[in-house]
């Protein structure tokens, strides 16, 4: 893939997570981080592509005019269709935007469809449904043992990180993604053992507060796994190489990691943890997860032989 079919796919993406017009001051800021942080490692190709987007310097029909391969622009469709996804159901400026999109793509309509419909089913996953997607068996414990069992919820977290550290390192799109609704399941998980009945909204502001925006997560993972060569366009295979998948799958590995262990400690506490003080420790647990990755590379990497991922919902879904 080109360095300008790597712009015009991310510009796309960039464009679909302002498609709605209701990011706040905060996500944009985030998402600002991100696109610069991505223009770092892809040297002067990427500079200044959040500028462009936010102030309408980038137009949806030029950027797809980049994309000629029409496998390449069956995956630009996907990962816009992703992002559009990435906080929930579409609004309706989102999907005007990825009509519009589709239409300046040429793309076939049943085939288009059939996608967004997958990722919806991905975006809309109960928080609670079926079997835990990432248990693995365990003892039983003593007769007297505690309400909540915390080495039993380090255990749960832990598998929750390996799950989403083995998806980074899948090329398919649609991998990509259920890492999002992976996390609020494992959120729900930690609250309802402490006695806290979680809805979507709560769970996304707690993550919001934390500094994990779900949406400026996800045009994250697009970016490193796109300028690392790791997405799977029709037919294809795997591009790039196996340093380039364990940045990613450290990166999901970490950020989940962390995200569980801070809704421990809250939820823990009764919800009454100071939100900066909870950030701070957020901050600390994403190093402590960076740092662990490495033990559990083998686990993430035999993990990620195991997922159907034609079945990527239902993982999802705990079926």
């Amino acid at each position: 893939m080109t360095s300008q079919e790597q712009r015009a796919i991310l510009t796309l993406c960039l464009m679909a997570a302002f498609a709605d017009g209701g990011n706040d001051a905060t996500e944009r800021e985030q998402i600002r981080s991100i696109a610069e942080g991505l223009s770092a490692e892809a040297a002067q190709e990427l500079s200044g592509l959040y500028q462009d987007v936010l102030l309408g310097r980038a137009s949806l029909e030029t950027a797809a005019s980049a994309l000629a391969d029409p496998q390449v622009r069956q995956l630009a469709y996907e990962m816009a269709v992703c992002v559009c996804d990435a906080d929930g159901a579409q609004s309706p400026a989102e999907g005007d935007f990825l009509e519009r999109l589709r239409a300046a793509l040429a793309l076939d309509v049943a085939a288009s469809r059939e996608f967004a419909h997958a990722a919806a089913e991905v975006a809309d996953a109960p928080l609670e449904a079926g079997p835990d997607p990432a248990a693995t068996a365990a003892p039983a414990g003593p007769a007297n043992a505690p309400a909540v069992d915390a080495q039993a919820l380090d255990k749960t977290i832990l598998n929750y990180a390996i799950l989403n550290g083995a998806l980074e390192i899948l090329p398919q799109s649609l991998a990509s993604m259920a890492i999002l609704p992976l996390q609020l399941k494992m959120v729900y998980a930690v609250g309802k053992t402490y006695g806290f009945e979680l809805d979507r909204g709560h769970i996304k502001d707690f993550a919001a507060a934390l500094g994990v925006g779900l949406t400026g997560q996800f045009v994250e993972q697009i970016g490193r796994k796109l300028l690392g060569g790791l997405f799977k366009v029709a037919g294809g295979d795997f591009f790039g190489g196996v340093g380039s998948a364990a940045t990613g799958a450290a990166f999901s590995f970490a950020t989940t990691y962390a995200l569980g262990q801070a809704a421990k400690l809250y939820y823990a506490g009764g919800r009454s943890m100071d939100m900066e003080q909870l950030r701070q420790m957020f901050a600390s647990l994403l190093e402590q997860g960076k740092t662990m990755q490495s033990s559990y590379a083998e686990a993430i990497r035999e993990k990620s032989r195991t997922v159907d991922v034609n079945q990527i919902a239902a993982l999802v879904r705990g079926q």
